[in-house]
This record gives structure tokens, sequence and C-alpha cells, in this order.
């Protein structure tokens, strides 16, 4: 089964760069290595927030909003596609990923099956 890994990265960003530099680089490092593993399909980081733009289409009309749709605290930072075998699979992935430790969160979803 496929897992969306959504990461919210908000809450560690001013802690990751409070670390030495040796520190960041070591973090870097270890999420490439996740980023390797067997059963990760894709992983990405995202532009910052203020680079979206959003889509909507109301009466036929096409409108482009720029930011994100809503209004939050916390936005997506990154993802990770994963295949596991099941959802306690999945959660090992998430748990390896280092921005959690970091005050961050991984959100774990399932994909629909077609």
């Amino acid at each position: 089964m496929k897992y969306l890994l959504q990461i919210y990265s908000a809450g560690m960003v001013a802690a990751f760069e409070q670390l030495p530099a040796d520190e960041q680089q070591a973090i870097r490092e270890e999420l490439r290595a996740v980023e390797r593993l067997p059963g990760v399909l894709l992983a990405a980081r995202l532009q910052p927030v203020d680079t979206t733009t959003t889509v909507r289409v109301e009466n036929g009309q096409t409108l482009l909003i720029d930011g994100p749709f809503v209004d939050a605290k916390e936005h997506v930072g990154g993802f990770a596609l994963v295949e596991a075998d099941d959802l306690d699979a999945a959660l090992e992935f998430a748990e390896r990923i280092p921005v959690a430790r970091l005050g961050g969160a991984i959100e774990v979803r399932p994909l629909a099956e077609r």
C-alpha cells in the first residue's frame, strides 16, 4: 500500500538554524538517507508557502489566488511517497524523518486504492 507522508516543518526551522553547522549537515545527510530507503518512491522539499498559487473555479470562472488557500500556522514543507506493507511500516518511515524530533510533524496518510 502507498502512503503519503506530509512533512510539517514550521516548528523546527528556528531550532534547526540554531544548531552548529556540523549538526545541520548531519541532519541533512540523515534526511537524504531516508529518501534513499527501499520503499521511498518520491521525496521532495517544497518551496516556501509564499510561492503558492491556489486555483479555484467558481461559476465557470478560474480564480488564481497568490498564497495558500487556508491561513494556517503550519503548512506542508515537504513530502514523501512510500510503499509499505501496512500502517506500522509507514510509521517507521515517518519516525526516521529528522523533522519530527526537531519540533515538526509528519502526517501519514494512506492513498485511496482505485
